[in-house]
């Protein structure tokens, strides 16, 4: 039998504290919490005790970061950054708790999912008030560019996550399908959130446009590794189950590497568990074997490097900076997290 797959032979390096730029920004970050807190508030007692059994379970709160640094790097002196920054952690909450019910979830940020312990209904609805109240922060910052950047952001979001059902179960799906989704679900929030950084402090297009551009790849290579990890042991140092991806047909990079570059034997075995959903108990420990055999777990952690470097010379722009140099280390952060 083989063991959950452990990547840290890949490299040994022990990545860069995100703790480094919750440091800088403790002042902002208090603040958004403080504004997390007080909207999370509803008369229906279950809203606020659902939301902030998720909001409070200690997530890295790594987008709403994004958007306070990215307005520290430009030179922002005011406080809209701090509703907007609440306002990107209650979008990617919501998309979360909606995740949690489409995947079928039962544990997120090590503990019980809320749709575990309260239901899918109250987990849908929880997420659909929290959407809402991101959208009552964008409205209430008065800006139409700031409203539309992150409403599009969240209608894209909502696509992809509907593309990704498409795809599940279909082991033909291509990489460029797969990045296409990821940029989706997953990056196109983190671009939202650096974006509106730059546009709060009214710099030019080309700093927007550099901010962008460094959360979309940052966002890409988070969400490789986030699938490298379904396949390894420290999945569950992250609170998450181990092989969730395999175990409800959902098709990630490792996958489609290691079904692409399989003989006919593999095939079949990738196309029995993933288009068949016909898994047996040793199946998982199986697909360990294949991908170790391929090294798509090692080929995906090289794709989000190549990202990390986009989104790091995204950055050349702006000038030398303890802010900036925490954003290159949260590309660091972002990607050794498989180590």
């Amino acid at each position: 039998m083989s063991k959950i797959i452990q990547l840290n032979d890949v490299q040994s390096t022990r990545p860069q504290p995100l703790e480094r730029l919750k440091s800088l920004l403790k002042t902002d970050l208090d603040l958004v919490n403080k504004t997390v807190i007080e909207n999370m508030n509803s008369p229906v007692q279950l809203i606020p005790e659902l939301a902030g059994h998720i909001v409070l379970a200690g997530g890295k709160r790594l987008r709403p970061l994004l958007t306070l640094a990215s307005s520290k790097m430009c030179g922002y002196s005011g406080t809209r950054h701090i509703n907007l920054a609440t306002c990107v952690e209650f979008i990617h909450t919501a998309t979360l708790l909606h995740d949690d019910v489409v995947d079928e979830s039962s544990l997120r940020r090590g503990q019980s999912s809320a749709n575990k312990l309260w239901g899918n209904q109250p987990s849908v609805l929880v997420g659909d008030f929290l959407f809402s109240r991101a959208f009552e922060l964008m409205v209430s910052d008065g800006s139409l560019k700031v409203l539309k950047i992150l409403s599009n952001a969240s209608s894209i979001i909502a696509e992809g996550e509907v593309h990704q059902i498409m795809t599940t179960s279909n082991i033909e799906t291509s990489e460029a399908q797969y990045i296409q989704v990821i940029k989706s679900k997953t990056a196109e929030l983190f671009a939202a959130a650096t974006r509106i950084g730059a546009v709060v402090s009214e710099r030019p297009e080309v700093e927007e446009e550099a901010l962008q551009i460094y959360g979309l790849n940052l966002g890409i290579a988070f969400q490789l590794i986030d699938d490298v990890l379904d396949y390894s042991a420290k999945q569950r140092e992250l609170g998450k189950e181990i092989g969730d991806d395999f175990k409800t047909g959902k098709i990630t990079l490792p996958i489609i590497l290691s079904y692409r570059r399989g003989n006919s034997v593999e095939r079949e075995f990738w196309s029995r568990c993933l288009n068949d959903m016909s898994q047996n108990d040793n199946d998982f420990e199986q697909a360990l074997v294949f991908m170790e055999k391929n090294n798509s777990l090692k080929d995906t952690i090289k794709r989000a490097a190549h990202y990390g470097n986009v989104a790091r010379d995204a950055l050349g722009i702006f000038p030398q900076s303890e802010i900036k140099k925490a954003l290159n280390d949260t590309i660091d952060f972002c990607i050794n997290r498989a180590y």
